[in-house]
């Protein structure tokens, strides 16, 4: 039987390499520290679960719910924006919630791309950024994922020599997997190119709410006049610890958004409304809850580079995110990041995610998730200072089994 063309265009999934080792290594009874997935370990704010238990109990809640979101979650997700980034939104016209920022980014490039159409992608950059699109029969050119004049060479680059011209540029900031942060003068001037040259920014700000060193990152919709082309993607994954349930949204530009609603009215009923209600509870209650999982996370970072540090691989300090993106030790470098991956399981105990797996520019690098506690990522550490000292031992028994890949 030929294979189907939409599984045609998707590469094998370099994760799941990493994850067979570790399945293995963990059934032989290895103690992994696992760094690899940003599954947050924090537990959901009560006041969340106990308004999603509250509702969960009444009479009907069980129907089917609204593709869009509810109207009181809208509503929540625009006084947010105000609150937080000084921007009106409509919740009728200009919000819609969606299973996670990934469907949503997903479920958008269904919504604007026909078979051809070429899109502006950082390399390296969170998947779903460039197979969304590619999923919708959409084709990539890659971008720099650093947000200085590089990035605005290629994206000239891109517009000269595309054929088709691309229909839209894809931003992530604070960024997934890089950790790099953007301000408002380089959103002013992605608007402004998109502007010049009709192209439709997408936006991705599912970390806003998790930085370090620094202001809040802002929004691209914080740009006068950005609101004509742009989409924004968020999350509540990251900020209230709530990966499994599932909820983003998208706001932004008018007719952008009728178009991902009227593709979600086709594909699903929304989230159960307990979620609903309940995440509406998260956006309108206390900042305490974020205030405090942002300092654990600064302080598993600080952790992260400092035992690192002393163990011989110098990782840089992450300004905002839950990740830290990670130069593969020097005498590792040639293997490779998934090769590298699969050696820190077998030999450190210690789970990473391979850097190309976010795209061809990330091979000569690891993404660390911050989602063990400090006494975890230094156990990490100490084993990642016996593995470094016996690297020459090690690089002798892997590299003719890495050079015949």
């Amino acid at each position: 039987m030929t294979e189907f063309h939409s599984i045609r265009r998707l590469p094998p999934y370099v994760f799941e390499q990493v994850n067979r080792v570790k399945a293995a290594a963990r059934r032989a009874g290895a103690d992994i520290v696992d760094l690899g997935m940003g599954n947050p370990d924090l537990p959901t704010p009560e006041h969340i679960t106990e308004k999603l238990i509250e509702n969960a109990r009444r009479p009907r809640t069980n129907r089917y719910s609204a593709s869009k979101g509810i109207p009181g979650l809208r509503r929540a997700q625009a006084a947010y924006y105000e609150r937080r980034f000084g921007v009106k939104l409509d919740p009728d016209t200009q919000v819609v919630a969606t299973l996670g920022s990934k469907e949503g980014f997903a479920n958008m490039a269904q919504a604007i791309t026909a078979p051809g159409d070429v899109v502006l992608v950082p390399n390296p950059s969170y998947p779903i950024h460039a197979f969304g699109f590619l999923m919708a029969g959409g084709v990539i050119r890659n971008v720099p994922g650093t947000p200085g004049p590089e990035f605005f060479h290629a994206l000239e680059r891109g517009v000269t020599h595309s054929i088709p011209r691309p229909i839209a540029v894809v931003l992530c900031y604070p960024s997934n997997p890089t950790a790099e942060v953007a301000d408002l003068e380089f959103y002013a001037d992605v608007v402004r190119f998109a502007k010049k040259h009709d192209l439709i920014v997408l936006s991705d700000l599912a970390y806003s709410e998790i930085y370090f060193d620094g202001n809040p990152p802002p929004s691209v919709l914080q740009v006068p006049g950005a609101m004509d082309v742009t989409v924004e993607f968020t999350s509540l994954s990251k900020t209230y610890s709530m990966p499994g349930w599932r909820v983003g949204f998208a706001v932004g530009n008018t007719r952008l958004i009728a178009a991902l609603s009227r593709i979600k009215s086709y594909l699903d009923y929304g989230a159960f409304t307990p979620i609903q209600v309940a995440a509406a509870a998260a956006l309108n209650g206390p900042d305490d809850c974020i205030t405090e999982a942002r300092e654990i996370y600064r302080k598993r970072r600080d952790a992260l580079v400092e035992s690192f540090g002393r163990a011989g691989w110098d990782i840089p300090a992450p300004k905002a995110s839950m990740f830290a993106w990670s130069p593969i030790p020097e005498k590792f470098a040639s293997l490779g990041s998934v090769e590298f991956s699969k050696l820190l399981i077998e030999k450190a105990d210690v789970a990473v995610s391979p850097g190309v797996g976010f795209g061809e520019h990330g091979d000569q690098f690891v993404r660390i998730a911050l989602v063990e506690n400090e006494h975890r990522i230094r156990q990490a550490a100490r084993n990642v200072r016996r593995f470094l000292e016996s690297a020459d031992q090690t690089l002798h028994n892997v590299v003719p089994i890495a050079a015949t890949r």
